[in-house]
Parts: C-alpha cells; sequence; structure tokens
C-alpha cells in the first residue's frame, strides 16, 4: 500500500466547532466577516472575569470578617459585656461574678469595678448581674450584652419545679430575650460534685435537660475551679460574637458613670453627663441621642476621654493613677454647629391654608370637560346632595342578587367617622330626617370600648369594684372571643340613633374608602413620609456615608467619651441617677426622623404566659429596641386582600393582630416587648411580644358590627327575624338606609 497514513476527518464533521461557524452558512455575505470569528476568545474572557470577580467578593469577605474581629477583640475595641443571668433563685450570681473577675485581674484579687482590662488574656471585658426578679433590669442589660452567660446549678435537680434548672422567671426572660433577639450565648453549669463520676454524670444529665432551651451554638461550661473559667475566657476571647441586627443599626453607649450639672439659666433644667464607651457607630454631635427612660435630647458637646482602662501594659507610676484623674483628662472636644444641628421636632405645625382650593386654570377645567364627556356613567337614582364617592356605596337594585352571593363576612355595618350630616332623602318623612339630625347626639354612645377603656381614671377604687370591673372585661372578652361583631339592639335608645355613625358596606373587601375622609384638625401634626422604603434606604446609606467619610463633627466608635445631654428635666435627671445604680443606661443615637410623631403599626401576638384580657385602648408600656414608652394601642385584623382592617376589640391569644400607636418614627427592623403594669405596685408583666411592620397614617381601620335577631322563619329568598329592632320606626329607617346600603345619617 502507498499513499499517507495521516488521518484525514471529514469537513463535515462539527462535534469540536462552535455554533456561530455551524450556523455560517445562514448568514448573510456581508455579515460573515464580522460573525464567523471564533469566540473562544471571548469564552475565555468571560470565565476569567468570574473567576476575578469571585475572588474579590472572597478578598471582600475576608477583609470585613477581619475588620469584625479587630473591631470586637482588638486593642482599640471597647469592653465586651457579659450578663450573668440566674436560671432559678437558687444561683449565687455574685460568686460567679467576684470568682469571674478575680480570674481576669492581674492581681489576682476581687477588682472593685466592674470592667477589667487584662493582660494576660489580652481581653477587656466588663461584667454584669441581672437582677433576678426584676425584668425590665434584665430587658435592659440583654439589649447591650455581647454575651449572655446563663449560669445554672446542679443542686437545684432536687428541687420540685416544672423544669430542674429553670424557674418561671428565668423561662418568661427567656421567651423575652428571644424576642428582643439573642446575641452569642453560653452556659454556665456551677455546684457540680467533686466526685468525678458524678461530676459527669451530673454535666450530662444538667446539659441535656437545657440543650433545648437555647440555640444550637450555645456551649455548656463547668464553672466551679479556676482552670475551668480559664478554659471559658480563653474560648470566649476567640470566640466571633454574633449580636442582633437592630443593634447595630444605630450608635449607642452604656453609660458607667452618671452625673448632673445645675443649669444656670433654667432652674427647672440641668445637663446630664454620660461615661462610657462609644459602640456599634460613629455618633455626630449634632445628632439627637435617646435616653432610656427619658426620652429625646440634644447634644451639647462630646468630650473624648483618655481610656480608663487601656489594655496595653502601663508603668507602675501609671498604675498608681487614680480614675479620677483619667476621666478629667480630656482629649478632644466637639461642638455641635448650630446650622447642622438636628431639630428637636415632634409634631408638625399645620398650615392652615393648605387645603384651601385655588381657582383651576382654563387647562384643567378643559381636561375635566373632556374626561366627563369620555365617562360612561350608569344612570341611578340617586339621594339629593350624594356625591360620586358616597355613590360607590350604594347597592342598585340589579345588584342584590349579587350581593346574596357575597361572602356573609364581609357584609356589615362599619364605623363612619364623618362629622357631617345624611343629605335629605326623597320619600322620607320630615320627621325621620329630624331624628337623624338628633341621633348625632349620640355619636360618642358607642359600645365601651372607647368609655370603658380608660377605667375610671382619677378615682379611688375599691376591691370590690375592681374586682367588679375586671370580671366584666372578663366576660365581655369571653364573649368577643365567641360572638364577634355580634352587637344586640339596645331597648332603652332607638336603634336609628344608638349606631348612626355606622355605615353599610357592600363588600368589605371591594368598596372603596378615602382614607383621607373627615379626617380631624389633629391628625395633621403628624408626620407621612411619601414612600416610606425610599426614605428608609436614603436615611441608612446618610448613616453609611458619614461612617465612612469619617467627619470632624462625629465621634469614632470604640472611644471612651462624655455626652453633655442638655436641658433635661431635674426630676427626670435625678431618677435617672438612681436607675443607673441598679441597671445600665443607656444613651442611643437616632436616626434622621426618628424624633418625629407619626402613626407605627407592630405585628403583636399574645404573651403565653399571660392569661388576662388586653382591651383595646389600654395602657400599656412599649420597648421597641432602646426605645421605651406608654401608649394606648388599638388592635386590628391584618386583611392582605384588602386596603381595609377590622378592629378587635380584645388581643386574642394564639393569633398576631396589627397594633397601631401615636409614638415617634423608628425605621425597622426593631423587636417589640410589651408590658403591662398591675395594681398594687407589682412588678410589669410581659403581655404581648412583637415587632415593627410599618409607619403608615393612611392605613384604615374600621369597627365591624353586626345586628343580631332571632330567625322564625327563612324561604329561599327571605326571611323573617324578630328582635333585631324593637319599634316601626326603626324598621322603616333601616329598611330605606338597606336599600341604598348607607347608614350614614
Amino acid at each position: 500500500m502507498t499513499g499517507s497514513r495521516v488521518q484525514v476527518n471529514k469537513s463535515h464533521k462539527s462535534r469540536f466547532s462552535t455554533k456561530s461557524s455551524r450556523n455560517l452558512h445562514k448568514t448573510a455575505a456581508k455579515d460573515k466577516s464580522r460573525i464567523g470569528k471564533s469566540d473562544c476568545n471571548v469564552a475565555k474572557g468571560a470565565k476569567a472575569a468570574r473567576v476575578q470577580r469571585n475572588k474579590m467578593l472572597r478578598d471582600q469577605k475576608r477583609l470585613a470578617l477581619l475588620k469584625e474581629k479587630r473591631a470586637s477583640s482588638g486593642i482599640a475595641s471597647p469592653p465586651r459585656v457579659i450578663v450573668l443571668f440566674g436560671l432559678s433563685a437558687s444561683v449565687n450570681l455574685n460568686s460567679v461574678r467576684e470568682d469571674l473577675l478575680r480570674q481576669l485581674s492581674s492581681e489576682g484579687t476581687g477588682a472593685l469595678s466592674s470592667t477589667v482590662s487584662s493582660s494576660k488574656y489580652r481581653l477587656r471585658t466588663s461584667v454584669l448581674q441581672a437582677p433576678h426578679g426584676d425584668l425590665v433590669g434584665c430587658m435592659e442589660m440583654a439589649k447591650v450584652a455581647d454575651l449572655v452567660a446563663f449560669v445554672a446549678s446542679a443542686s437545684s435537680f432536687s428541687e420540685e419545679s416544672m423544669s430542674y434548672y429553670i424557674d418561671s422567671f428565668g423561662n418568661q426572660c427567656l421567651s423575652v430575650f428571644r424576642s428582643l433577639g439573642l446575641p452569642s450565648t453560653a452556659v454556665l453549669i456551677r455546684d457540680l460534685p467533686t466526685d468525678l463520676k458524678k461530676r459527669k454524670d451530673l454535666k450530662k444529665m444538667c446539659i441535656s435537660s437545657l440543650t433545648s432551651e437555647f440555640p444550637e451554638d450555645c456551649k455548656f461550661y463547668a464553672a466551679d475551679t479556676k482552670d475551668e473559667l480559664h478554659k471559658f475566657l480563653w474560648l470566649f476571647k476567640e470566640q466571633r460574637l454574633t449580636v442582633p441586627h437592630w443593634r447595630n443599626q444605630r450608635p449607642f453607649l452604656m453609660a458607667q458613670k452618671v452625673d448632673v450639672v445645675a443649669d444656670d439659666c433654667n432652674s427647672g433644667k440641668c445637663t446630664l453627663l454620660l461615661h462610657g464607651y462609644l459602640r456599634a457607630h460613629c455618633l455626630s454631635v449634632n445628632q439627637l441621642v435617646h435616653i432610656s427612660g427619658a426620652g429625646d435630647f440634644q447634644l451639647g458637646k462630646i468630650e473624648i476621654l483618655k481610656d480608663p482602662f487601656p489594655l496595653n501594659a502601663r508603668k507602675e507610676s501609671d498604675a498608681m493613677e487614680s480614675d479620677e484623674i483619667h476621666d478629667l483628662e480630656v482629649i478632644r472636644t466637639l461642638s455641635p454647629d448650630p446650622l447642622k444641628l438636628e431639630p428637636l421636632l415632634v409634631e408638625n405645625v399645620p398650615d392652615p391654608l393648605a387645603g384651601e382650593q385655588t381657582w383651576p386654570t382654563e387647562a384643567e377645567m378643559a381636561e375635566a370637560d373632556q374626561n366627563q364627556k369620555h365617562r360612561k356613567q350608569k344612570k341611578r337614582a340617586l339621594p339629593r346632595g350624594t356625591s360620586e364617592y358616597q355613590a360607590a356605596w350604594i347597592v342598585d337594585d340589579s345588584d342584590e342578587a349579587d350581593s346574596d352571593s357575597d361572602n356573609d363576612a364581609d357584609d356589615g355595618m362599619v364605623l363612619d367617622q364623618e362629622d357631617r350630616g345624611f343629605p335629605g332623602y326623597e320619600g322620607t318623612n320630615n320627621s325621620d330626617i329630624d331624628d337623624d339630625q338628633a341621633s348625632l347626639n349620640f355619636r360618642y354612645a358607642d359600645d365601651g370600648t372607647e368609655n370603658d377603656s380608660v377605667m375610671m381614671e382619677g378615682e379611688i377604687l375599691t376591691r370590690e369594684q375592681i374586682e367588679d370591673e375586671i370580671k366584666k372585661i372578663k366576660e365581655a372578652h369571653a364573649e368577643d372571643e365567641e360572638f364577634p361583631d355580634e352587637v344586640d339592639t339596645p331597648l332603652d335608645v332607638p336603634a336609628r340613633k344608638r349606631f348612626a355613625k355606622y355605615r353599610g358596606l357592600k363588600s368589605f373587601r371591594t368598596s372603596s374608602w378615602d382614607p383621607k375622609e373627615s379626617l380631624p384638625p389633629e391628625y395633621a401634626r403628624i408626620f407621612a413620609f411619601d414612600k416610606f422604603t425610599r426614605t428608609q434606604k436614603h436615611v441608612f446609606a446618610n448613616a453609611l456615608k458619614m461612617e465612612q467619610e469619617n467627619m470632624d463633627d462625629s465621634v469614632p466608635a470604640s472611644l471612651y467619651v462624655r455626652l453633655h445631654i442638655k436641658e433635661v428635666p431635674a426630676g427626670i435627671a435625678h431618677r435617672l441617677c438612681e436607675m443607673a445604680e441598679r441597671s445600665p443606661l443607656i444613651a442611643s443615637g437616632l436616626l434622621q426622623h426618628e424624633s418625629k410623631m407619626s402613626v407605627l403599626h407592630f405585628s403583636v401576638k399574645k404573651h403565653d404566659t399571660y392569661d388576662a384580657p388586653i382591651k383595646a385602648k389600654e395602657e400599656l408600656i412599649f420597648h421597641v429596641g432602646f426605645r421605651q414608652f406608654v401608649a394606648r394601642p388599638i388592635f386590628s385584623s391584618d386583611n392582605m386582600n384588602s386596603d381595609k382592617h377590622k378592629m378587635e376589640r380584645f388581643l386574642h391569644a394564639g393569633c398576631f393582630s396589627v397594633a397601631s400607636i401615636y409614638a415617634p418614627i423608628c425605621f425597622p427592623p426593631l423587636p417589640l416587648i410589651v408590658l403591662k403594669s398591675a395594681d398594687g405596685g407589682v412588678a410589669p408583666a410581659v403581655a404581648a411580644v412583637g415587632s415593627l411592620r410599618s409607619i403608615d397614617p393612611d392605613r384604615i381601620i374600621l369597627k365591624k358590627i353586626v345586628l343580631t335577631g332571632y330567625p322564625q322563619r327563612v324561604s329561599k329568598l327571605k326571611a323573617i327575624v324578630r328582635y333585631m329592632f324593637h319599634n316601626p320606626e326603626d324598621v322603616r329607617w333601616f329598611k330605606v338606609k338597606r336599600a341604598l346600603f348607607v347608614f350614614v345619617p
């Protein structure tokens, strides 16, 4: 055989060709030179770009983790806060705190201060002891804790209780901590026996009993000996701490020292001095601050002080210096700029001429005429003076069959907040119109939700009166839970007067209702956002920009500062000094607009341990993040497919409701803890938990009622119902209104 033995592939084989080369014959001749080029280099470039981008993301995450580690455990980082919480009253927290401070201090003796700088562990730590039985104090400590160390006593295993190691107060605090957002956690087990086998078995039994109550990453440590505490502290130093997301959005300071300076110009005011480490973010001297339990205030100035607990080793002469000398040594002072100072604006000042109508232009009049011509509207018999908006509530005769097919839950009488009278109706006599106008006198004679919510304030009630009032509230709560929205027509008041401020809706879901209709003049004093989500993004972007640019009027985080909070009432300042001795006093920086009043909506759920009924418009204590205030919420359902929401008279257990209050603006996400104070000086109890949902003054909340009676005869299209009305005038009045499906007088 002769010839070449080199393999020659057929030209039509396209196994290794590209898609563009295979489709080259479909391309026009003028585009062959442009499309026929190989895309190998392009593909390689895209792959290289992806590889480079992934490498850049990894480097950014690595740098972010390194920065976070340096900020939390570096030399310049503020002291880590350890909160010791006893799971039962039998736990001796004093001994645990003394052992930890003695282990951290270099001299080997217990330190007088709760903050220790340990050169042995290269760590600065503040050890706080949560007071058992003081719910508010435990909550305030949990808000600033970097690590919550739950202390369990192994000797409590023999005690008779529902849980061997956790009492009722411990269970309540655990649920509250979960609602607030748990930081890093650890469990210290004390009072283990000295025998090695018994010690190991009892520790294993304790861990198995407590594992379900804590997060998966929670570690358990024996904490009886110095070696065990040394192991815990060494692992705590290397641990990457996690804190709730809401806490990292605002700068805050846990006051280690509180002073009061009298104001010479104003006798009723004073200046509050707070010493402590600034945490989370930088704080501007032009920013507003919130003092927990006091309110919002402006800053007079910020002084950066020398760190009283430096981590570097000091000379013997420096070690002999007192803390007072360090406190007096000011490194830098920041004063506010009057042009940039955030105003302490709480309420809006409405313009009385803002609602005046101007004369329309010719273009607007021509456009209105054109729209009127193109509008095809069905002719209906309407009452005199009825507007197009009111006509949307009226049911035509042809729609009666359709209304019967609607869901029964959508029909009902809904509370109307209008102050105007109903226009005259053709076919009704003058006596009915007079009765309708006279019914406005009964406008505030609604059911007991408004009047009974404030239970005889300012009067001294006897024990029998208090018991009767509680019994009535419990009976009303049970009746509302079993028969919601059902109302009996009173015998002594005509129904047309009793229910004068209600109107009928064809459908609760689809009927129109103007949120701006008949608002009181006081409603203009609150603030509303055009687009709340966009405003929130803008505010957080400005806060991040201030953090990155490191402006001259701001103090970086981790520094020891002294805040001069001006114009604080003297009584509140002295009360804060007393509170600081029991629980930490927290000052948090406010973002833009967060001092202004608006309507806040919370998603709340009744706490499992609270059995008493919670009535609408009842005075409750709201803890929203670092802020706390007293409010009277209105509860409503959450209708996802409707812009109208039904008011609820009580907060029922086992389901979420929306609580609406007037309060300062807060940007979500923020947790909510609702406390209810009891009579007789008893500590407040946890009534509900939840979170901030939205800020919307235009949310429509309607009160719905259903008139009840006793059916006597029922046919396919009609029914005879007795005892729904008690006089013929009410029957005729509601017959006309039912035909119109409008119950507005």
